[in-house]
């Protein structure tokens, strides 16, 4: 048993009225024990579930992003003008709504804007399909790379993949605590703001309550990080609905406001105004989500076209490709049926071998 884990415990467990908050260099003491296993699994469960109690502080969230930082990977620093962007997407997957975030990502890179990923395989608690399901779908199996074959593919590609049970696989033990407590704890909220990228960045997170989004923003400010951009996306993802108004925040500044927070510009982008329906495309099977996306890359006309030119023209014109929504979904279908970005999936493929 650490005596020294158990102290930081009963700080934050002591209840409604006599907790207390962990201060950064705690929080990251806290994390690196449980990551190295020097706390035992009866502390690491109860820290985990009295901390989704308590609720974190931007101070505790970036201590343990400190923590990560000293102990896990990282991409290195690729030429490059535009910072580097981060999607921020829950490891527990999707299980109502198909995803399009791997086109987005390949879209991104063909303009020239590269992308970082990062998750692992079919995880609690809500085991939906995992980013790397979808991707081994479409013939790029990112699960087999060491982090040194993965940097070069981000370099040569523009698309990088953290897989975390074999680039971080301290890790890996987190999520039997996961699936036992039944409950996703602090950690998934640090995991859609951590950065595995060495250079400058733009971190873009999804987020469900409001909380959640000041919660990254003071974080983040902390960390001396100010590029960001939050969607009140599919769930949790940073994938824009279209069955209501997109809800956005958006820096425009690396100063941080008088608070000594980043300042975030909302933006609320409603579907219809783009002429697009009010549908989200539903989940099926992983295999009925490859052929859709196939014909996706393939400028197959669908509902699921649509939300791939939405999120598509947004991000386009998020990181200054195009001059606006309008030019970014116009220009976004003409990747998509030009047959561009199936050559980018080839190339990312190739890469990998």
């Amino acid at each position: 048993m650490s005596t020294l884990f158990r102290d930081l415990l009963k700080k934050i467990g002591s209840g409604e009225h006599t907790a207390q908050n962990l201060t950064r260099a705690e929080a990251a003491t806290a994390m690196k024990m449980m990551l190295l296993e020097e706390a035992t699994p009866a502390q690491i469960g109860a820290f985990l579930i009295a901390h989704r109690i308590k609720r974190p502080t931007p101070e505790e969230i970036a201590g343990m992003l400190d923590a990560y930082d000293e102990l896990g990977p990282k991409l290195q620093p690729i030429a490059c003008e535009r910072p580097v962007i981060v999607l921020g997407i829950p490891y527990d997957g999707r299980t109502r709504t198909a995803p399009i975030s791997p086109v987005t990502a390949l879209l991104l890179a063909a303009s020239g804007q590269p992308v970082i990923m990062h998750g692992g395989d079919c995880f609690p608690t809500k085991y939906g399909v995992p980013l790397v399901d979808i991707w081994q779908g479409l013939g790029v199996d990112w699960t087999g790379l060491s982090l040194e074959k993965s940097q070069q593919v981000f370099e040569k590609t523009g698309l990088g993949f953290v897989y975390t049970p074999k680039h971080f696989p301290l890790t890996n033990s987190i999520w039997e605590y996961r699936d036992q407590l039944g409950k996703r704890p602090p950690l998934a909220t640090m995991e859609l703001i951590w950065c595995p990228y060495a250079g400058n960045v733009h971190i873009i997170a999804g987020f469900v309550h409001p909380p959640t989004e000041t919660l990254f923003q003071n974080t983040l400010a902390l960390r001396g990080m100010t590029e960001l951009t939050t969607v009140k996306g599919l769930e949790g993802s940073c994938e824009l609905p279209r069955d209501r108004t997109a809800i956005i925040g958006i820096t425009r500044t690396s100063e941080l406001d008088e608070t000594g927070n980043i300042p975030i510009e909302r933006l609320h982008l409603s579907p219809r105004d783009y002429g697009f329906t009010t549908k989200n495309e539903p989940l099926g099977t992983t295999e009925e989500l490859i052929v859709n996306i196939q014909e996706v890359l393939n400028g197959k006309t669908s509902n699921f076209m649509e939300t791939a030119l939405w999120n598509g023209g947004f991000y386009l014109w998020r990181c200054g490709i195009c001059s606006d929504m309008r030019e970014g979904i116009a220009k976004a279908e003409e990747l998509l049926t030009s047959g561009v970005i199936t050559q980018k999936l080839e190339e990312l493929s190739s890469n990998l071998c």
